[in-house]
């Protein structure tokens, strides 16, 4: 059985448009069957996209970029490229139509960062893919480090109770410093300054 996180999808494409107000915009999104959160934005992923810290000046990674979400809204923030990549096929078929005609936005298949060989970003964003397993995500988050440039961050959002507390822990860990963005609904945004 294949699942959101898995490479290629089996059921047929059933496309669908939601739409929802984030940072005061209203936006648009093609979304459909075997992608994260088919049927409406993802409430973690929406509280990502309100509280993420993008300037102007920032190449930004939506990592596990699922239908282009926070990629989008990341586009609207920064004039500087953004890349957005998942390692489900359909995701980035998605994304590419939810982010068509957006000149600094580049979308393709790749496993977190198995095709982003010497990139640099400024913020690293994503929703940690929690049902791929622990050890995955904390490997994205670690990971993260050797994609940053100095003074870069990554951001990531979790449910405390729910793998956020052992994520913020572990970049602490990692990065030696973690900062809370907001708390909302039991989701945390977490950032860390490399």
């Amino acid at each position: 059985m294949s699942h959101y996180y898995s490479a290629k999808q089996e059921s047929p494409l059933q496309l669908k448009k939601i739409e929802a107000v984030l940072r005061g915009k209203r936006f648009s999104f093609f979304t459909g069957s075997g992608v994260f959160s088919k049927d409406k934005i993802d409430y973690g992923t929406a509280v990502l996209a309100e509280y993420m810290h993008v300037s102007e000046k920032d190449r930004v990674l939506d990592l596990g970029c699922g239908i282009g979400i926070i990629g989008k809204i990341a586009a609207t923030l920064t004039k500087k490229e953004v890349v957005l990549v998942d390692v489900n096929a359909r995701a980035v078929e998605l994304a590419k139509r939810n982010t068509k005609g957006i000149d600094t936005v580049k979308v393709f298949v790749s496993d977190a960062y198995e095709k982003l060989h010497g990139e640099k970003f400024d913020v690293i964003l994503f929703n940690p893919p929690q049902s791929a397993g622990k050890k995955l995500c904390l490997q994205m988050i670690a990971d993260a480090k050797e994609h940053l440039n100095i003074g870069g961050n990554i951001q990531i959002v979790a449910r405390h109770n729910k793998g956020g507390e052992t994520f913020s822990k572990y970049m602490q860990e990692i990065y030696g410093n973690v900062e809370t963005l907001c708390k909302k609904g039991g989701y945390r945004v977490y950032k860390s300054l490399l």
